[in-house]
């Protein structure tokens, strides 16, 4: 067997893996603050849910690769402070993030959450860090379905152009 076949949290982290988990604490620890505050902006019951399975999820992320790198004397990034609640009626009409504006944030959050779980899974060489951001990379794909979904019942979405082939008109 190999220089690394043996119990993978034996095994030391490669500097990709390390920069890698640690940006995604960072980066993770941003999306629950805006997270947070796009809750306090958000009128519709069916995006407050997914904001905060959003938040949940990330929470649960955060925990689990915090774990991994305090394992292997890695210093954890700093996080901005917990958003406080507010009222949605508190905030002037003009000031406000729209439930369109929010849905699509959370939507480009998913799409580069997937494409960075992506990268890291391919970078490792440590099988326990590959199958944690590929069980991320499942939640995220669903958490991605249900945003799609709501934004298409609420008229949110806003497709490009759509292509219809000229064999068709034929």
């Amino acid at each position: 067997m190999g220089i690394l076949s043996g119990n993978p949290a034996n095994e030391p982290l490669h500097y990709g893996e390390v920069f890698a988990a640690w940006s995604y604490v960072l980066t993770a620890k941003g999306a629950i603050a805006c997270y947070q505050t796009q809750l306090n902006h958000a009128g519709d019951g069916d995006l407050k849910k997914l904001l905060e399975e959003a938040i949940q999820g990330g929470q649960q992320e955060v925990k689990q690769v915090e774990t991994v790198l305090k394992e292997n004397g890695v210093g954890l990034p700093a996080a901005p402070p917990e958003r406080p609640k507010a009222c949605l009626d508190d905030i002037p009409v003009g000031a406000r993030f729209q439930d369109q504006e929010i849905a699509a944030v959370l939507s480009m959050d998913v799409a580069a959450g997937l494409v960075a779980c992506s990268t890291i899974m391919g970078q490792s060489i440590r099988e326990d860090i590959a199958m944690m951001f590929g069980q991320f990379h499942v939640q995220k794909a669903a958490l991605g379905a249900k945003v799609l979904r709501l934004n298409k019942e609420k008229g949110w979405l806003i497709p490009p152009p759509l292509h219809h082939s000229k064999a068709e008109d034929c």
